[in-house]
């Protein structure tokens, strides 16, 4: 994932994030007020029912103005302005009332006495009918007015709270999302800055090593050379396998750095007009000279094809194919190097009688840094970035690779060209 990526995500992110939190305070926030408005109104409905109830049974006139007071979020008046003779009957319709409108929460009331303004009746009333009684709490007092009585609901806002679960739910979910964005997105930023150290350390690696890879080619060269050693077959053969060994050394060194170029983008493809058929023709010659059994031949198709592609890379992957389909075969090799037509374009395909790639790893095949698995033992030596970087020039060109292999039998490489020119 590029750097500029990596910004734009954390931008969105951020947003995002602001974004979501503002919703569900705002939504919060709403749906308490909502709620909180539902309860006063359902107790001032009760309440007012209640006070009706009880000018009835006293013959008297209920207030106009102000018949309901409520002195804090949950303490509430009621202006009878007649004597409450019966307790048990408030009580009673208390109940009935509050129950009626819904609110299913626990509730205590006190009745004050007009001459002297004490309080001369109060009980903690449970709507759950529960045994366990609560000793009711000294309710405020309401100096302006003379008949009336008091109701608290000490639970309300817990009372509020249960019935915002779902909302509450909904919010948990969501912070959590957050979180995990979060998270997510300091886990990616780890990973990039380990990422970035890895490239780095293999960037730096590799280009050390050209230097001394170079200076043993030379003197490889210079030693293999001289007339004394051609002359001693044991020195030759020491010679001569530093000089391989140096080659493969800097074949993986090449794969490394061409990698790394692609995962930093700066690796540039220059494009140019290639006779297809002539090039893999010296590819195929190439290759059948450097092995040293078996065979490779170049079926053409379609003849004076011309692509619009890189020269270099182009010829690395068809090499690369080649080496894997020579290397992975227990026995003489026998490769088909085809250039076959397409209803869209043309493709490449090279053909082998190799060890062949069970079905389940042919999708992991083009991966980074990935082997089929062989267990304990690893015949072939080498990075797994051959095929990734096989992978990665054809997607940089535009075209598709696809593969078949089955075990024992061996395995079919094709590149699908869609734009070409006949010359």
């Amino acid at each position: 994932m590029s750097e500029h990526l990596i910004k734009r995500v954390l931008v969105m992110g951020s947003l995002a994030i602001v974004g979501i939190i503002a919703v569900q305070s705002f939504w919060l926030s709403k749906s308490w007020d909502i709620r909180d408005n539902d309860f006063d109104q359902s107790v001032t409905i009760a309440l007012r029912n209640v006070a009706q109830i009880i000018a009835n049974y006293n013959n008297a006139t209920l207030p106009k103005y102000n018949l309901i007071q409520r002195r804090s979020s949950n303490v509430y008046a009621v202006n009878v302005n007649s004597k409450i003779n019966d307790i048990g009957v408030l009580e009673d319709y208390l109940y009935q009332e509050i129950s009626n409108v819904f609110i299913n929460t626990d509730f205590e009331y006190a009745v004050y006495d007009c001459a002297s303004s004490e309080m001369i009746y109060g009980n903690y009333c449970k709507m759950d009918n529960s045994a366990k009684r609560k000793k009711a709490s000294i309710l405020p007092k309401f100096k302006h007015l003379d008949y009336y009585f008091v109701v608290k609901f000490p639970e309300r806002e817990s009372y509020i709270v249960s019935n915002l679960w779902t909302n509450i739910l909904i919010g948990s979910v969501a912070i959590l999302s957050v979180l995990f964005f979060t998270y997510s997105i300091l886990i990616i930023m780890r990973q990039k800055r380990l990422s970035d150290l890895q490239k780095d350390f293999i960037n730096n690696m590799t280009h050390e090593f050209k230097t001394p890879i170079s200076s043993i080619r030379i003197a490889a060269d210079v030693i293999q050379n001289d007339v004394h050693i051609r002359e001693n077959q044991r020195l030759s053969r020491y010679a001569n396998i530093i000089r391989e060994q140096n080659l493969r050394l800097n074949d993986q060194v090449e794969k490394v750095l061409n990698v790394a170029q692609l995962e930093n983008d700066t690796l540039k493809l220059h494009k140019e007009p290639i006779q297809l058929n002539s090039l893999l023709a010296d590819i195929v010659e190439a290759s059948e000279i450097k092995m040293e059994k078996g065979s490779i031949h170049f079926v053409e198709e379609v003849k004076s094809i011309t692509v619009n592609a890189d020269k270099l890379h182009l010829t690395n992957v068809v090499y690369n194919i080649i080496d894997n389909a020579v290397k992975y075969c227990e026995k003489d090799p026998e490769i088909e190097v085809a250039l076959i037509s397409r209803d869209n374009g043309v493709a490449i395909r090279i053909r082998d009688n190799g060890i062949g790639i069970p079905k389940e790893y042919l999708r992991f095949l083009f991966d980074k840094f990935y082997r089929v698995n062989t267990g304990n033992v690893h015949n072939v030596k080498g990075f797994g970035l051959g095929l990734y970087y096989v992978k990665s020039i054809c997607k940089a060109h535009g075209w598709e690779i696809r593969v078949e292999s089955e075990p024992e039998t061996g395995s079919v490489f094709e590149i699908d060209i869609p734009e070409y020119a006949h010359g």
